[in-house]
């Protein structure tokens, strides 16, 4: 092929690349555009069509062009809106404009976080992010972070750094040595422990069944009354805001008596720890900001595309003598490399949609947003309330749990609302009760998607004690 011919061929590529994005993007747009007004939960049918997704692998090259309007055509039908305002399950936002746009352009990019090198832009937006972050939250400005999936693995991240610097005041290098004839350390919970959190511990082999649990009281706090002695070789988990109340440990108390033993606190705040951001709410997290390390989810209240999680620890050292990695053809910078703070070696640059949400949002935005967000809860809960249902928690941020009397009534009512279509609202088991949890956490979500979901909520509920 003479260079004439070769120009003409990687014009017609770059052609076909320009319509197929162009296509991608009305595609897309469209499906952003009407998830408001859809059913939150996908028909059974569209969801049986999947299978036409199967069958056997095709032999040859496909038309890019044709898979695309396969997965749209049959995929979007079978989504769950959980972009859309009607979705309050699980602790899911959305995605905000900015970030999803952000999110494309990081994919058309397609840069590799690891090193500095490898891509100077994602390096500098993490700095940057964690900067803004650190300021919001009142932690300390020198903390280092590792950019993760999400609130698991920012929960492994930041125990390892714990598990490192407990044993190396022990005089054991975990890293080198592992953990076989390691001395021990003990981990403390309360009652009302994460999962993601017992997973973290368990592939760290520190093991699940081996924590120390705590009782709580009746709004899911640890009490800190019940804490057993503290030492250096411990390490204390606490939560700020309990998957379903809500609730926020009492950090002051519990910091102040890990300070004094030596021991290590780190904190599970996957949506909690936003509630810095207001002046409404700022109060539940006092004490919090005395941690050594924290886990932090940005795909729940930031409202950034999945997935993304942060997490930061008080003394920068120790995540990276847990994390960090070394090899020949490998030549880090003097400055900050993002490898050597997470598990990950290659991954794909989720600061860049942090960036544009904190910046599309501003400090402004983002507290009027989780402060709409628990006014919206309180609606919910005042609603349900007042239709004769028993709310079970204290509403003191953006969950509600309510039941609708006996377990297999509720189980029921649940059912019938995620098939209903209106909005989607889970179960969970809380103290003994059956609850339906309310999890209001996306921008996306108005005043009238709460009456429009609520009033649904009251008349299937109601409907099935006629």
């Amino acid at each position: 092929m003479n260079p004439k011919e070769n120009g003409q061929a990687k014009s017609r590529v770059e052609e076909g690349v320009k319509e197929l994005l162009a296509e991608t993007a009305v595609r897309a747009a469209r499906y952003v555009a009407g998830v408001g007004s859809r059913r939150v939960s996908p028909l059974p049918e569209d969801v049986a069509r999947l299978e036409e997704l199967g069958g056997p692998m095709p032999q040859g090259p496909s038309d890019p062009a044709g898979i695309l309007a396969l997965l749209d055509d049959i995929g979007s039908p079978a989504t769950v809106a959980a972009t859309g305002g009607r979705y309050f399950g699980f602790v899911i936002g959305g995605s905000l404009p900015a970030a999803l746009a952000a999110n494309w352009m990081a994919g058309a990019w397609d840069q590799n976080a690891a090193l500095r090198v490898m891509s100077p832009v994602a390096a500098k937006v993490e700095e940057i992010v964690l900067e803004w972050l650190v300021d919001l939250f009142g932690l300390p400005s020198t903390c280092g972070a590792g950019f993760v999936t999400g609130t698991t693995m920012a929960n492994f991240t930041a125990l390892a750094a714990a598990r490192t610097a407990l044993l190396k005041v022990s005089g054991w290098n975990v890293e080198e040595d592992g953990l076989f004839g390691a001395p021990p350390i003990r981990v403390i919970v309360g009652d009302e422990v994460h999962v993601s959190l017992l997973k973290a511990l368990s592939m760290l082999g520190l093991g699940r069944s081996r924590v120390t649990r705590v009782a709580v009281d009746l709004q899911g706090r640890m009490r800190a009354d019940a804490l057993p002695h503290l030492d250096a070789n411990t390490i204390v988990c606490i939560l700020a805001g309990n998957v379903n109340t809500g609730a926020f440990d009492p950090a002051v108390e519990i910091c102040s008596r890990a300070r004094d033993a030596g021991s290590w606190v780190h904190v599970d705040g996957a949506f909690g720890l936003w509630g810095a951001v207001s002046p409404l709410y700022r109060h539940l997290l006092e004490g919090f900001s005395s941690a050594d390390s924290w886990a932090i989810d940005c795909h729940k209240w930031l409202n950034v595309p999945y997935d993304s999680g942060i997490a930061v620890v008080r003394e920068p050292e120790h995540l990276r003598s847990a994390m960090v990695v070394s090899a020949a053809y490998l030549q880090p910078s003097a400055a900050r490399e993002p490898w050597h703070y997470t598990p990950d070696a290659s991954r794909r640059a989720r600061g860049i949609e942090l960036w544009a949400a904190m910046r599309s949002l501003g400090r402004d935005g983002l507290r009027e947003m989780v402060e709409r967000n628990c006014r919206q809860a309180k609606r919910f809960a005042e609603r349900l309330r007042g239709a004769g249902f028993e709310v079970l928690n204290d509403v003191v941020l953006n969950q509600v749990l309510v039941s609708f009397g006996e377990a297999k009534e509720t189980r029921r009512v649940i059912a019938d609302v995620q098939n209903d279509g209106t909005c989607w609202c889970g179960g969970t088991e809380w103290q003994g009760h059956t609850a339906m949890r309310i999890s209001v956490s996306s921008w996306a979500t108005t005043d009238d998607d709460v009456e429009q979901s609520v009033a649904a909520i009251i008349r299937i509920a109601k409907a099935r004690k006629s």
